[in-house]
């Protein structure tokens, strides 16, 4: 949440200052797990009047990428430690508070920690830490080329690493506490448990739902909206299509969804997508048909950014086509969720640095004139999956793996042919298949097959074959914004290669890709 609004000052709220880190809303995802109303801003945001209006019961300093020692280095505004209210700071954070707070932080060769570390507790323990150091260290993760070389009068030391001699710090009696590992992150095994202590310690009841959130969104979007009309570019994956419900919701037929098949998509995915929201959910909807337009602009094109670059410039167009012959449409609304933000710009106009530019958050209404509505865009993947089931769309639907925009495209390097497409359709659907039955499915985020630019020589019973080869992918993650391949078993991978040569004409080869990726280079292109 980004604006204080009358349904979230029912909640107590906590405060998050975000300095730039790239796991910021990890935090909130965490704050969100044990139920408590929680917003981010950015360090230049949060003045002393912001402080007052907004009366946080609690205050969490994120970590970022600067340096305190650099003169322009961020801070906070000095009255956030005089609030009476427990603070937590996180790397950067941490940092920061030791600096304004009269300790000292500095450079040095050898103190900088990247990754997996152990802390290890002091002969003190408090109750920040209760449920940690069941066993003699516990696992955290370090990202931190600075180190805190001298604490802050009234604080003390609760837990240190090899590179970090104050790894844990407290001032008990002002309940200031300073960690230099990120408990957000999935390898910091145990930081949830943190997290719950530290709120806890705030005297949160933990009264923040889905159903709550629901109820906010809704009431935003109308606000927001007012009687005007809304287009939603609705591509049948799980972000658009519970934006969509969640706006129908709010607004009723004020909303009008637009679904351009560029026929890049999976085996019966249009029809499917077309059936559900017209007849289910009984949702104004556009079928804009639109294949034989993008294939034949994708004909002969081989190279991966143009292909990009023609699918969503086609996109625009088509959609633009649609959108015009809806009268006084003034807003688009997106399924933009937060991975998608912070791979492409600074979150709430905060200061984390960009890391990728490829996302088109916000394309189209720089080119049509209109105002976005998203609802959905300080969410993960998993919160939307279920605020999905809060809005009653189907579990199966809901738990469908992610589908890049340009389809199919992007799993088909090279050049582009029917030919192609309609054999990766049936591969894919193949390996989908085994992953249902073999109850794989919910344990893994994304598979797909990629149809191979290259045709291989095979025997298949007495005969000589010159067909494609093809690999499998298939990753897991817990909130898009990490991934690693999964393992299969040989058994798994044997019988799915087995079926698909098989059941799929133009197929003779099967790999299975097994590098880690991070999740913006998951797909193939």
């Amino acid at each position: 949440m980004t604006k204080s609004t009358p349904l979230a000052a029912a909640h107590d709220r906590l405060l998050i200052i975000d300095f730039g880190s790239q796991v910021t809303q990890l935090i909130a995802r965490r704050l969100r797990e044990l139920n408590v109303y929680c917003e981010i801003h950015p360090f230049n945001t949060v003045d002393e009047a912001f402080l007052a209006e907004f009366a946080p019961k609690a205050v969490i300093l994120s970590g970022g990428p600067a340096s305190v020692i650099d003169a322009e280095s961020p801070r906070p505004p000095a009255r956030v430690f005089e609030l009476d209210v427990p603070i937590l700071g996180i790397c950067y954070g941490q940092q920061v508070m030791m600096e304004m707070l009269g300790g000292k932080v500095e450079r040095g060769h050898g103190t900088a920690e990247f990754g997996r570390a152990y802390v290890k507790p002091t002969e003190d323990r408090i109750d920040l830490l209760k449920g940690w150091f069941l066993e003699e260290r516990e696992q955290v993760w370090m990202s931190h080329g600075d180190h805190v070389s001298k604490i802050a009068p009234g604080f003390a030391v609760y837990g240190t690493s090899p590179n970090a001699p104050f790894a844990v710090t407290a001032d008990l009696d002002r309940r200031f506490y300073a960690v230099q590992f990120h408990p957000e992150v999935h390898h910091t095994p145990n930081g949830k448990t943190l997290y719950e202590n530290f709120v806890k310690d705030a005297g949160f009841t933990g009264d923040w739902t889905m159903d709550a959130y629901r109820e906010e969104a809704v009431r935003k979007i109308r606000e927001q909206v007012g009687d005007k009309k809304v287009i939603c570019a609705l591509s049948g994956g799980v972000d658009s299509s519970v934006a969509a419900v969640l706006i129908h919701e709010a607004i009723g037929d004020q909303l009008t969804c637009v679904f351009v098949d560029h026929g890049l998509m999976r085996l019966n995915e249009a029809t499917e997508v077309v059936t559900m929201f017209r007849e289910h959910y009984n949702l104004p909807l556009i079928h804009a048909d639109e294949s034989e337009l993008f294939l034949g602009k994708l004909d002969g094109v081989s190279d991966p950014e143009t292909k990009r670059k023609i699918i969503g410039g086609l996109f625009i167009d088509v959609f633009q086509k649609y959108a015009n012959e809806i009268e006084g449409a003034e807003f688009l609304a997106q399924g933009t969720l937060y991975p998608d933000v912070i791979e492409s710009v600074s979150f709430s106009g905060g200061p984390s640095v960009t890391i990728k530019s490829h996302h088109n958050v916000g394309g189209l209404p720089e080119k049509m004139g209109l105002k976005l509505v998203e609802p959905l865009r300080e969410l993960f993947k998993d919160e939307v999956r279920a605020l999905g089931h809060e809005l009653g769309l189907p579990a199966s639907f809901i738990g469908r793996h992610p589908f890049p925009g340009p389809g199919l495209a992007i799993r088909c390097p090279g050049e582009i042919t029917r030919e192609k497409l309609e054999i990766l359709r049936k591969a894919d659907a193949v390996y989908i298949d085994q992953i249902r039955k073999h109850g794989l499915y919910d344990e893994i985020w994304q598979a797909f097959v990629a149809i191979l630019p290259v045709r291989t020589v095979g025997v298949m019973g007495d005969g000589r074959t010159y067909d494609f080869a093809c690999a499998l992918r298939a990753v897991t993650s817990v909130d898009g914004m990490t991934a690693d391949y999964y393992p299969f078993t040989h058994e798994f991978l044997g019988e799915t290669a087995t079926r698909i040569i098989n059941e799929v004409a133009g197929i003779n080869r099967v790999t299975y890709d097994i590098t880690s990726k991070p999740p913006g280079t998951i797909e193939w292109e």
